[in-house]
């Protein structure tokens, strides 16, 4: 080979790999979709994103699991913690809990609670909320108890909490109620849906 073509050759090789590098590892990777239905598809992300803390930061994640409860006749246990990531973008802090269980209490009210509206048996207050699933989803979810519930924890507006600390709550709680009364409303129609037991009556 002829030496006067050799620098050639290796600037062409060199810009070869440059070439192959930048097709491999873009600059401007695009982030994969993040999933749009959290909590075992109980809520969309749009509605989750309501419940907030005051806190700000970035999106909301969930980390969920199932058991079968404390104890064996436990058929229906379900708890989803949901997260929101920190301004930075990296640390994750829990907003609040929503959890899915049998239970043989008949629907009940708490005090300065609202319903929910019309076609769901449930309440809500600005620290917590709670739904009855329709009468026939406790056992399409394979449970032998006569009713499955989803309860809502939201620990930063707990009034009591708030109150020995002397500080507000950090959403007014009046928007907080509505807020968790969507959320419910929501959790009650997603899962009626998902296992075919919603009330047409």
């Amino acid at each position: 080979m002829d030496k006067k073509w050799l620098p050639l050759i290796i600037t062409l090789g060199v810009a070869g790999v440059a070439v192959v590098t930048a097709s491999v590892w873009p600059d401007n990777v695009e982030k994969p979709p993040l999933p749009q239905s959290l909590c075992h598809g109980a809520l969309s992300r749009e509605t989750a994103e309501l419940i907030d803390d005051g806190q700000g930061g970035g999106e909301v994640s969930a980390g969920a699991w199932e058991s079968k409860g404390s104890t064996t006749d436990s058929a229906v246990f379900k708890e989803c913690h949901v997260l929101r990531a920190g301004q930075d973008g990296a640390k994750r802090r829990g907003v609040y809990k929503l959890v899915v269980e049998e239970t043989r209490s008949a629907p009940g009210t708490k005090k300065d609670s609202v319903p929910l509206g019309s076609g769901f048996t449930g309440w809500a207050l600005p620290d917590r909320a709670e739904v009855t699933l329709p009468a026939g989803c406790a056992a399409r979810m394979g449970s032998a108890a006569p009713h499955v519930t989803a309860s809502l924890e939201v620990p930063s507006q707990d009034e009591e909490r708030l109150y020995r600390r002397g500080e507000k709550p950090p959403v007014d709680p009046a928007t907080a109620t509505r807020n968790n009364a969507t959320v419910m409303r929501e959790v009650a129609t997603r899962l009626a849906e998902r296992y075919d037991c919603a009330d047409t009556g």
